[in-house]
């Protein structure tokens, strides 16, 4: 059974990113551009800090990729850290001369203290280099690679901002995804975005942070991705897992969760309606279940949000506590954006596309795409009502 595997590795000051997937099959157009393209989408969106301007992301290809096309093998990539010059000292592999203040001020909301106690360290940088959200440019460079195979299977990954520090979006339906694209904010709705800017804005000036909450969409997804017979195959569970794992996300939903919580059935489920083309059986009246019934996908729009929290890097700092002395201190602070909710926007795509690609070859598995869009096409053509003395 083909799967998808990627892991990465890499320190915020360090010299670099790094991730390998493996899994990827043979056969695959992948360009470096692609790669950039989405690298340049995580950097974007208001609110963010000076560290956006120092870096600018492109991902090295360093194996698994000759001429153009994938070779099936392992895919290496690497984002070097343009920042590095300037930490060549505190971040040194090897062990340097001159001594290296160490970072004892714990900030509340970060790994700092559970990092430390639980590796134990003294120098809370060992924790916030890893800790840091730096590493999800590694994220979505394998995430645009991801989505490279999947938009072979008409599947287009987007995503827009709901809220940001309390101010609500109203989108049109349609999302506008051009408008999103050119939003500093992401945000389909002109008005919400002029106050979200200004939320921003209020929270800098205040020396403060402000989070908010993103909607992902994966259209033309497949139905039966997932499945319902063991809790680790279930889609959805799976989807949770990949976007709460974003630094600073507190809260996932799939579809209308939240809201469905409070609603009865009757309200909730989506109808389906009777099957009149074949070629696209079983839509539904609406989409409040977000793609997804009994861990597995059901052929509409995949729909996920996710809450992220305030930055707890903050410029004006909290009280907290001396990690050597145990003495109330003023929480530590380094260079941090204000607002990261477009930025994670972006990462939840390529969380997404991870997810859905591992999906994708879970079910049509192969070494090569023509292979796997063999299987595929297949599959598809046995998706419709099952007719009298059918098997």
């Amino acid at each position: 059974m083909t799967r998808l595997r990627w892991l990465t590795a890499g320190e915020s000051h360090g010299r670099g990113l790094v991730v390998i997937l493996e899994g990827v099959p043979a056969g695959l157009p992948l360009s470096a551009e692609a790669i950039a393209h989405d690298l340049r989408r995580r950097q974007g969106g208001y609110g963010r800090g000076a560290r956006q301007q120092i870096e600018q992301d492109r991902a090295e290809v360093l194996s698994g990729v000759r001429h153009g096309v994938t070779l099936g093998s392992p895919i290496a990539l690497l984002i070097w850290n343009r920042d590095w010059p300037n930490w060549q000292t505190q971040m040194s592999v090897a062990p340097v001369s001159e001594a290296v203040p160490p970072v004892t001020r714990l900030r509340p909301g970060h790994a700092d203290l559970a990092g430390a106690m639980k590796y134990y360290q003294h120098d809370v940088r060992n924790i916030l280099e890893r800790a840091s959200a730096r590493e999800t440019a590694a994220r979505v460079a394998a995430g645009a690679v991801c989505r490279a195979f999947l938009s072979h299977f008409g599947v287009a990954i987007h995503s827009h901002v709901l809220n940001i520090g309390g101010v609500w979006a109203k989108p049109s339906q349609p999302i506008d995804w051009e408008r999103v694209e050119a939003s500093p904010v992401r945000c389909a709705d002109p008005q919400a975005e002029k106050e979200m800017l200004a939320v921003i804005d209020a929270a800098r000036e205040a020396g403060d942070t402000v989070g908010g909450i993103v909607e992902v969409v994966a259209e033309g997804v497949v139905i039966g991705l997932g499945s319902h017979v063991q809790w680790d195959r279930r889609i959805d569970g799976r989807l949770a897992q990949a976007l709460m794992s974003i630094n600073a996300v507190k809260a996932v939903s799939i579809g209308d969760g939240w809201e469905s919580a409070s609603m009865r059935g009757s309200q909730v489920h989506d109808i389906i309606e009777p099957v009149t083309d074949p070629a696209r059986p079983w839509q539904r009246k609406t989409n409040r279940a977000g793609g997804t019934e009994g861990g597995m996908t059901n052929g509409m729009p995949l729909v996920a949000r996710f809450a992220v929290k305030p930055i707890s890097t903050l410029a004006k700092p909290l009280p907290s506590v001396d990690l050597l002395t145990g003495e109330t201190v003023q929480a530590h602070y380094e260079r941090s954006d204000v607002c990261q909710v477009p930025a994670a926007g972006v990462i939840g795509e390529a969380m997404v596309a991870l997810v859905l690609a591992d999906a994708y070859l879970e079910k049509f598995g192969g070494d090569h795409l023509e292979e796997v869009l063999r299987n595929y096409r297949g599959y598809v053509q046995t998706i419709g009502p099952r007719g009298r003395g059918e098997q």
